[in-house]
């Protein structure tokens, strides 16, 4: 059913904390439709006028959530703040009411795997990404840093010194270092697809992608 569900489907999201709100600015910046759902009326009239729907009701009890039309939707967030059993209670509401789509903010690995064991799709653990994503910057040698399933990361950053000036056959990137430069931006240009005959000189920024391990081993070789 998941497969099914419209890439432009509205969503509801519970929840209008710091996670909640930037969720549904974004969302809203995308031109998606969003019912964002939160007990606090300061919250609710704050956001009344920069997404599509607000509406103040409490998701821990099913009903209110029937009466807010909340089975009509195939996409739900649930971004409720500090509270585990608050969270628990939503993500168990909304998978009562059969979403076939629900993401959760997690603030900890067990309160992450009783959201999975309820009926939770997708877990999220914002705080610990975060951190894990600022680790890496914070050495200066990657400009950005995006982690996917399984160790695979890609990254932005500048060429290592041992591949400037050469083309990236040349460099041996891919057999030396187990790397991939997927596109080079050269100043004032835009990003473009990188091929083996694509020449990294000092100005440029590159994207990388390989296991966390190799690109960090990569990234190192500029000292």
């Amino acid at each position: 059913m998941v497969d099914r569900i419209r890439h432009d489907s509205p969503v509801l999201i519970v929840g209008l904390g710091r996670f909640g709100a930037a969720t549904a600015g974004q969302l809203d910046r995308l031109d998606r439709d969003v019912l964002a759902v939160d007990t606090d009326p300061v919250l609710v009239q704050k956001w009344a006028d920069r997404v599509t729907h607000t509406v103040q009701a409490d998701a821990r009890s099913i009903d209110a959530l029937i009466q807010i039309g909340a089975k009509d939707f195939d996409i739900a967030v649930v971004a409720v703040g500090s509270s585990v059993e608050a969270s628990v209670l939503v993500a168990a509401n909304l998978v009562d009411l059969g979403i076939p789509q629900i993401w959760a903010k997690a603030i900890s690995q067990s309160h992450g795997k009783i959201l999975e064991r309820i009926g939770v799709n997708h877990v999220i653990y914002p705080e610990r990404e975060a951190g894990e994503r600022v680790a890496h910057l914070v050495s200066g040698r990657m400009l950005d840093f995006i982690q996917f399933d399984d160790d695979f990361v890609l990254v932005k950053m500048y060429p290592p010194k041992p591949i400037r000036g050469l083309s990236l056959d040349e460099s041996g990137v891919r057999t030396k270092y187990r790397v991939t430069v997927v596109g080079v931006k050269s100043p004032g240009k835009d990003f473009t697809y990188a091929t083996n005959e694509t020449v990294v000189s000092n100005h440029d920024l590159i994207i990388v992608s390989g296991t966390e391990s190799d690109i960090e081993r990569f990234a190192s070789l500029n000292g």
